[in-house]
């Protein structure tokens, strides 16, 4: 589905609800028109006319967690375009370490556990004009030496390494 775009791809996968900055979104689109924003998952508690629109914009809707790998493989940068907001004050989005074990680079607005348990790793952006120009920069000049510390960072927070902790 993605391959077909024949361009590169800014992408998200998760629950598209009252979380997620869609002026971002809007701003990230319009900055970025020679790549796709693709948002993938189901949209919940937030009404799908008010979602921004755009000839780059692609809502695919929900998809089988099973996958999702395939659509991030498709991505050239994952986003985490979370509102810094009540909603999101206590999050700890498990799809950072999801993101980091498919090796791609990682862009996330300045959600409080993101920032304490996954920079440098993640590109954190303060303001939406940081964030535009990190996904640009991570699009055209990943960091290599940042995907494959974060492929190890996912690797020892498997629940296997987890229960394996545990047990020790």
């Amino acid at each position: 589905e993605l391959q077909s775009l024949g361009r590169k791809v800014m992408g998200y996968f998760g629950v598209i609800d009252e979380r997620i900055d869609y002026d971002l979104l809007r701003k990230l689109a319009d900055e970025n028109s020679d790549a796709e924003l693709v948002m993938v998952g189901p949209v919940v508690k937030v009404d799908p006319a008010e979602l921004p629109q755009g000839p780059n914009i692609r809502w695919l809707g929900q998809r089988q967690y099973s996958e999702l790998p395939s659509y991030v493989k498709g991505f050239d940068v994952c986003l985490m375009p979370f509102a810094l907001n009540e909603a999101t004050e206590y999050i700890n989005p498990t799809k950072t370490l999801e993101y980091m074990a498919a090796g791609k680079p990682i862009v996330s607005t300045a959600v409080a556990d993101v920032v304490h348990h996954f920079t440098p790793v993640v590109t954190v952006a303060d303001n939406a004009d940081d964030f535009v120009t990190a996904t640009a920069v991570a699009i055209e000049a990943p960091d290599v030496a940042m995907i494959a510390r974060g492929i190890e960072q996912a690797r020892a927070n498997s629940w296997e390494s987890i229960v394996a902790r545990m047990e020790r």
